[in-house]
C-alpha cells in the first residue's frame, strides 16, 4: 500500500484517464485527466505525477500529482477519453459531446469543439452516458437509447443510429475497428457493425433470468471475442461472443454497482473493477506451471457462481484462462487495491505500472507500483 498516494481534490470525481504513451517509446504514464460530477461547477482537469518534462524516471514520480491546467465543464462529466495525445473528448449530463485541447506549451486546457445536445429527448436533453475514440472517429451513446458517431474533423454528425435501443445504453467499446460493443439496462450486450447502414445490432447476447441492467464492458486486448461486463448487481461477466447468446462465466465481483471494468491494456491476464461498495479489485490468472498464464486452460476461485466448459473440440492450449472452466492448471486470485473505502470508486485506469482511480470521497488515489 506504500506505493499508493492520495490526492483529495475537493471535488467529486466521475472518470479518470491516463494519456496514451507511444507504443515505441519506454515512456511511463505520466499524465491523466479527470472529469468531476454533482458538484456545483463541475470541471476537467488535467494532472501530472511526474516532473513535467524530466525524463520520466524514478525520481520524478515523487509525492502527490500536481494538478497542470482544468476547464469548467458544462453538465456532469459521464465519461471521458482521450482522443489522442493532446485531446480529450467528454460525454456531458447535458447530452453534448465536447472535445478539450490541451496546450502543453503553456499548460492550459480550452474548447476545440462540441456537438450540443447531441443526445436528447423531444423536449428534453438526455444524459450522454458513454464515448469511446479510435481518432478521427468518435462514438457515443446515450438514455436516449441512440448511438451517434463524429469524426473530430467534422462540425457536424457523422451518423445517427436513432433507435439503437429502448433502453438506456450504459456503455460502449470498440470489438474491432469497424464493430463496437454496447451494454443496456435491461442486462443486454449488443454487438454493432458500422458498416451496416440499419439499426439494428448484429448480435444480441443477454444476461438469463434477471435482466439486471450491466453498467460498463471492456474487451480483452488481444483476444477481441472476449469481453468482460460489470453489472447492477456487482458480478463480473465473461463472454465469449463466438459462442452462444449468455456470458460465459459470472461471478460475485462487488456488494453494489460496478462501474468500470479493464482488462490490463498489455498483460491481460489482469483485470480491474471498481464500484460503488467503495472497493477497487485487481483481478489476476496465476499459472500454477511453467507455461504462460495466457497459454493455460483454467482457474479455480470460490467467487464463481457458474461458469461453462472449455468449447467441445476446442484446442485447449489456446483457449484463454478467462473462458476454461477446468480449474486443474490455473487459478483466479483477487487483490483489494485501495485502503478501507466507504464511499464509490467511480473510475480506475490502468497503463503499465500505473493505475489511477476517482471516488466520490473526493480523492483521487495513483499506484505506481501495480503488480502485473
Amino acid at each position: 500500500m506504500e506505493s499508493i498516494n492520495a490526492k483529495y481534490v475537493s471535488q467529486k470525481i466521475s472518470k479518470t484517464r491516463w494519456r496514451p504513451v507511444s507504443h515505441s517509446s519506454l515512456q511511463q504514464a505520466d499524465i491523466f485527466a479527470t472529469g468531476s460530477w454533482d458538484n456545483e461547477d463541475n470541471r476537467i482537469s488535467l494532472w501530472s505525477i511526474g516532473n513535467h518534462g524530466s525524463s520520466g524516471m524514478d525520481d520524478g514520480f515523487e509525492g502527490d500529482p500536481q494538478l497542470l491546467c482544468e476547464h469548467k465543464h458544462d453538465g456532469d462529466v459521464l465519461d471521458l477519453q482521450f482522443l489522442d495525445q493532446d485531446r480529450v473528448v467528454t460525454a456531458s449530463s447535458t447530452g453534448a459531446v465536447t472535445i478539450f485541447r490541451h496546450h502543453q506549451n503553456s499548460q492550459t486546457l480550452s474548447l476545440s469543439q462540441r456537438w450540443e445536445r447531441a443526445h436528447c429527448y423531444p423536449c428534453d436533453n438526455a444524459p450522454c452516458t458513454s464515448i469511446v475514440c479510435s481518432s478521427p472517429e468518435i462514438v457515443s451513446v446515450g438514455e436516449d437509447g441512440k448511438i451517434i458517431v463524429f469524426r473530430s474533423d467534422h462540425e457536424g454528425v457523422v451518423r445517427v443510429i436513432e433507435n439503437a435501443d429502448s433502453s438506456t445504453i450504459h456503455a460502449v467499446t470498440y470489438l474491432r475497428t469497424t464493430e463496437i460493443l454496447t451494454v443496456n439496462s435491461i442486462g443486454q450486450l449488443k454487438l454493432w457493425d458500422l458498416r451496416q447502414q440499419g439499426s439494428s445490432p448484429s448480435q444480441i447476447l443477454s444476461l438469463s433470468g434477471d435482466r439486471v441492467p450491466l453498467r460498463c464492458v471492456d474487451r480483452h486486448p488481444n483476444q477481441q471475442h472476449i469481453v468482460a461486463t460489470g453489472g447492477q448487481d456487482g458480478m463480473l461477466c465473461v463472454w465469449d461472443v463466438r459462442q452462444g447468446n449468455t456470458p460465459f462465466s459470472l461471478m460475485e465481483a462487488h456488494s453494489a454497482e460496478m462501474w468500470e471494468v479493464h482488462f490490463h491494456p498489455t498483460n491481460p491476464d489482469h483485470l480491474f473493477t471498481c464500484s460503488e461498495d467503495g472497493s477497487l479489485l485487481h483481478w489476476e490468472i496465476s499459472s500454477q506451471s511453467g507455461m504462460p498464464s495466457f497459454l493455460q486452460g483454467g482457474r479455480n476461485n470460490s467467487m464463481i457462481s457458474r461458469s461453462a466448459m472449455a468449447p467441445a473440440g476446442g484446442n485447449q492450449s489456446l483457449i484463454s484462462a478467462w473462458l476454461s472452466g477446468d480449474s486443474s492448471k490455473g487459478r483466479l486470485e483477487t487483490t483489494h487495491m485501495l485502503p478501507s473505502q466507504t464511499l464509490s470508486v467511480n473510475s480506475l485506469d490502468v497503463l503499465g505500472q500505473c493505475l489511477v482511480c476517482g471516488t466520490d470521497g473526493e480523492a483521487i488515489f495513483v499506484n505506481r507500483q501495480v503488480p502485473i
